[in-house]
């Protein structure tokens, strides 16, 4: 199995930073009133200040939860996804805790897109989205329509991917006719 660009870390990393800010928004509340909490039990003409270095410590610590919380989830999700292109079909293992098997066929495949966004340009990975006769839907989006997706290929390798599937795929329709 072949594993993704060394760049699909950030790729990664931003997507949990972008839910994990979401979730902080909740848990930095939380914190700030822990800690006032505490700081109105000690009590004393100090309040204010007492509350403010307590807004500050959590909201540092709502920080540090997001970033370690980030790169734990990319460290893992780079670890385990993986493809492979057998004599038949693609296949694709993903997954942190719940793992996923995808197997494509060559016969479904219909059509091979190469996409490079401003992160995939910063990194050099291009994404792969091989589209097939019954297309999946998927609503975390990244591959949406596309039933093989690898989020993180050197733009050589996608362009190696997408000739290698072109080719099974005039091989396939070929034989049809």
């Amino acid at each position: 199995m072949e594993k993704l660009h060394v760049g699909a870390r950030w790729l990664f990393r931003f997507r949990s930073y972008f839910v994990l800010i979401f979730v902080g928004l909740f848990l930095i509340p939380f914190f700030v009133q822990f800690f006032m909490v505490g700081s109105m039990i000690s009590g004393g003409s100090e309040n204010i200040s007492a509350l403010f270095v307590s807004f500050i410590i959590s909201f540092f610590m709502g920080l540090i939860f997001i970033f370690v919380a980030g790169e734990i989830y990319a460290r893992l999700s780079y670890n385990n996804w993986a493809y492979e292109f057998t004599p038949t079909n693609l296949k694709v293992e993903r997954g942190i805790i719940w793992k996923r098997y995808s197997n494509v066929p060559y016969e479904r495949v219909q059509n091979v897109d190469i996409h490079r966004g401003i992160l995939a340009r910063m990194n050099g990975f291009s994404s792969v989205l091989i589209q097939t006769a019954g297309m999946s839907y998927s609503p975390r989006g990244g591959g949406i329509g596309a039933e093989g997706y690898l989020p993180a290929v050197t733009p050589h390798k996608a362009e190696e991917i997408r000739e290698f599937l072109m080719k099974k795929i005039s091989k396939t329709h070929g034989q049809g006719m």
